[in-house]
């Protein structure tokens, strides 16, 4: 279960958490959502397909293995709960925020889509980052 100190059992749990959470917020925001990406709730409905759920557990816990190893190598002693939530958020400015903007803004999205998917993946890095670094690694 251990590589280079990395816990992937935090890992597993911070991708489940994550995808918790993707689910509560989409939910709570579907109408929102539906109107930015300008599609009704049956053209949803009858397009159902597992394939980007799959692709979105693939996603998760690689996210969460590449921040485990970012928050890892902060040295020993500074894996902790505030230190995972603090590099989720570097993370999040850096490397989700901008593409979200660009690759929506060529699409011709709408900003509020930016907006809302952008909030998801900050929510998702923090519940991981928080599991992560209170989870530390492994020796």
């Amino acid at each position: 279960m251990v590589f280079a100190g990395i816990n992937y059992l935090a890992i597993v749990i911070a991708a489940v958490a994550g995808f918790a959470w993707g689910s509560v917020y989409y939910i709570s925001l579907s109408k929102q959502w539906l109107a930015a990406v300008g599609l009704t709730k049956e053209e949803v409905a009858g397009k159902r397909s597992p394939t980007p759920f799959i692709i979105l557990i693939v996603a998760l816990l690689l996210m969460g293995w590449v921040l485990a190893g970012s928050i890892g190598h902060l040295g020993m002693g500074q894996v902790k709960a505030k230190n995972g939530i603090i590099s989720a958020l570097f993370i999040w400015v850096g490397f989700v925020v901008g593409p979200i903007a660009v690759n929506y803004a060529f699409a011709r999205r709408k900003p509020s889509l930016s907006v809302i998917d952008g909030i998801h993946w900050l929510g998702v890095l923090v519940i991981q980052g928080a599991i992560i670094g209170a989870m530390g690694v492994k020796s």
